[in-house]
């Protein structure tokens, strides 16, 4: 791989981060307060590109510049200098790599995971530092982590006596026992790991494997352990089910804060 095709893969794998960043499809790869950091390595491969053709084209200029004037002093051949142009510097053809990320980015755009890796995978529940504070009274829309936590650790004190919204995708184990999950991640997709909410009561007849749903129920402090890792899985009574769009942004991520 010599200069040119470098600084173009490096401009190009720029080009594909700005776009990832700057659309929604950079969710599917890192949490969304990784932004910034995404669009900022995109401008720094842009401008590393845009430098390595400056600092080609200058070398050209100086090499063309030599060349012609060691040929009039002498009067004779070409002199030194061509025989530096004539020589082009290669990167060695492990930088070919740089092609894997980039087709990654432009021809792959993986789907956010689901009921397959959540069945596979042991809960991720883990104890809040703190909860934040409720509405006196009305509905809670709550996040799966957020009411996980609450029941598990808070032994569902906040809980009592309220109708509860929770959204997520439905898993079902190989027991049979449905599950509302969300992937909560810490860094990126990588990493994610579900949280699992059991489903017991008015539970629609038929339930697909990573539909989305909104659940409308009320706290029980029934709990079972993950088959997988033992974990703790709290469940939701529930009332009403309703199927809804896969969100802006699959993932959550407020399980570590």
């Amino acid at each position: 791989m010599n200069r040119q095709a470098q600084s173009a893969l490096l401009f190009l794998l720029g080009a594909a981060l700005w776009h990832a960043g700057t659309t929604d499809l950079y969710l599917r790869y890192v949490k969304a307060g990784l932004r910034p950091l995404l669009l900022a390595a995109a401008v720094v491969l842009v401008a590393a590109a845009v430098a390595s053709v400056g600092y080609g084209w200058r070398r050209a200029r100086r090499c063309a510049w030599a060349t012609s004037g060691s040929g009039s002093a002498s009067g004779s051949g070409p002199g030194p200098g061509s025989a530096a142009e004539g020589h082009g510097h290669h990167a060695p053809h492990v930088s070919w790599l740089l092609v894997l990320p980039l087709l990654a980015l432009i021809l792959v755009a993986p789907p956010a995971l689901g009921s397959y890796s959540a069945t596979r995978t042991g809960t991720a529940l883990q104890q809040p530092l703190a909860y934040p504070a409720l509405p006196a009274t009305g509905s809670l829309r709550l996040s799966v982590v957020d009411y996980a936590g609450r029941a598990v650790y808070g032994k569902g004190r906040t809980l009592e006596g309220r109708r509860i919204q929770v959204t997520g995708f439905v898993a079902v184990d190989r027991s049979g026992t449905p599950y509302l999950v969300r992937m909560a991640l810490n860094c990126c997709a990588a990493d994610a790991q579900p949280v699992k909410i059991g489903l017991t009561g008015a539970i629609p007849p038929v339930l697909q494997p990573d539909t989305w749903l909104t659940v409308t129920g009320t706290y029980t402090p029934r709990t079972e352990k993950d088959p997988v890792n033992g974990g703790p899985i709290p469940f939701l009574r529930v009332t009403t089910a309703a199927p809804v769009p896969v969100p802006h942004d699959p993932y959550d991520e407020s399980w570590n804060t």
